[in-house]
């Protein structure tokens, strides 16, 4: 089969691209003939060495796929050959073929398309998650969303809408916020000139926003603390600036507010059942109509490097994915 490898750390273009040996499933493990592989801003730290988790060189990036079963190990009861399914490989989906453990593996709606799928997981699991285990967010309250046009800030405007927020969208250019507008915000804040605490003051009467979505850290993060309203909980998603910032603690202190941590990976191995529970519900949504999942970049396989140069040149608006092959 054919795979993009990573065998040194650095850019898209130390990747490559070669002929492999197909994966074998154990016997708790899923073999996925993959469709379409969704690409993520740590699947560019990976390659870089700068993740938490760095697998053993050679590796093959891109943590997950939509595809149709192939193959199950001996033990694996919740899926069979033939199945259309979303999984979370780990590593390996930027490839013809991929393993994935059998609990990071999940059938996927009738009407689900395979780009659609493969981009669904991360984005909505980890939103979901954030906002409702971590922010026990509630209708009536104010949801800030910062990086409001990439994955992950796009799933917070439709869960948070979903769930009776009000969702004022942060973005640093218009067009981007004409994506976040698009997917259901309520108000915008273009953020270009680095000016974020008064204009989120102005638009909730000095208050404050109760809930902050922050995929972005560095300076956003910054200015997030100090426009957060009493009890207001920051939720920390990721550092998609580069810099991963510091709080000074008399500033939780005075708004009374809390700085909540966001490890999806982590509560999906600690917390299997809500986990399972939180992807019902969302494919509910979907189902719905309530989420629009959007594919905004769509590349072969054979041109991963353009298609991960998306997210370092922080131009990613919706989902990014390699199609490798048709539907």
């Amino acid at each position: 089969m054919k795979a993009v490898l990573c065998k040194s750390y650095g850019p898209p273009e130390n990747l490559t691209f070669e002929e492999i040996d197909d994966p074998k499933p154990n016997a708790s493990e899923v073999l996925i003939d993959v469709y379409a592989a969704g690409l993520n801003f740590p699947d560019t730290l990976q390659i870089e060495g700068k993740y938490q988790f760095q697998p053993p060189f050679p590796f093959t990036p891109g943590s997950e796929v939509g595809g149709i079963v192939a193959e199950v190990g001996a033990s694996v009861t919740n899926v069979k050959p033939g199945d259309r399914v979303l999984a979370m490989a780990g590593v390996g989906g930027m490839a013809e073929r991929v393993v994935a453990p059998e609990a990071g593996v999940e059938r996927i709606p009738d009407s689900m398309d395979m780009k659609t799928a493969s981009g669904f997981g991360m984005i909505y699991g980890t939103s979901y998650h954030a906002l409702k285990q971590r922010a026990d967010i509630q209708p009536g309250e104010t949801l800030l969303v910062l990086g409001a046009s990439g994955g992950v800030g796009l799933a917070a405007i439709e869960i948070g809408k979903a769930f009776g927020a009000r969702v004022i969208a942060a973005a640093s250019t218009d067009e981007k916020l004409q994506v976040a507008k698009n997917a259901g915000a309520d108000d915008l804040i273009n953020y270009s000139d680095d000016v974020l605490k008064e204009k989120v003051k102005d638009l909730t009467n000095q208050n404050g926003a109760d809930v902050i979505y922050d995929p972005v850290g560095g300076d956003m993060f910054d200015q997030s603390i100090r426009c957060i309203n009493w009890k207001g909980r920051l939720l920390v998603v990721g550092f998609a600036s580069g810099r991963i910032p510091s709080l000074p603690a008399n500033l939780a202190l005075l708004k009374g507010c809390q700085i909540v941590g966001v490890f999806w990976g982590a509560f999906r191995g600690r917390e299997p059942e809500v986990h399972a529970q939180n992807t019902r519900d969302l494919f509910d949504l979907y189902s719905q109509g309530k989420l629009k999942p959007l594919v905004k970049d769509c590349f072969p396989l054979a041109q991963y490097a353009d298609a991960l140069n998306i997210f370092i040149q922080r131009k990613a608006v919706g989902k990014v994915v390699l199609e490798v092959r048709k539907e």
